[in-house]
């Protein structure tokens, strides 16, 4: 089975800069993220400093702990996440690569594309269609929060 990979696009009616930023401040997705019914309960920066490659994460979810780090970042453009989700044995069962691709798209609008790949090891490559909507449905969960957020600091 070949890896999960999907594309997601959004205009969010903000400066790319502001965008990006949101997108970068791990702790600050517990605020956007909230109450959307994602799997994410909340994500804590595991390194000291200003979101870089390298940076570490952990996200709480409903289905445990996954660490990742940020392993691309060119502000305020591009910011690739790398998560996985090991057995208590310490086989590898996913890896996932969120990212975000930001480009000016008209006066303070940044058109957002948000790309998922999702690999399953093992016995869960088994899965890959239920994965692949599952991933599809908390990628667009996130991506719709993000916009969400500037909406409501506009009405605010």
């Amino acid at each position: 089975m070949r890896p999960i990979d999907f594309e997601l696009q959004r205009t969010i009616r903000a400066p790319i800069d502001q965008v990006f930023a949101r997108i970068a401040d791990i702790e600050g997705h517990n605020t956007w993220m909230a109450g959307t019914g994602s799997m994410l309960k909340q994500s804590r920066q595991t390194s000291p400093g200003a979101p870089a490659v390298g940076t570490t994460f952990v996200d709480e979810t409903s289905q445990g702990p996954m660490p990742g780090e940020i392993t691309e970042l060119e502000a305020p453009h591009t910011i690739v996440f790398h998560w996985w989700e090991k057995s208590k044995s310490g086989k590898l069962k996913f890896e996932g690569w969120p990212s975000y691709h930001l480009e000016p798209a008209g006066p303070g609008e940044t058109l957002v594309r948000h790309r998922g790949k999702l690999v399953p090891y093992g016995a869960w490559r088994l899965a890959t269609p239920v994965l692949r909507r599952f991933a599809i449905k908390e990628r667009t969960i996130t991506v719709d929060a993000l916009k969400a957020s500037f909406e409501r600091n506009r009405e605010a």
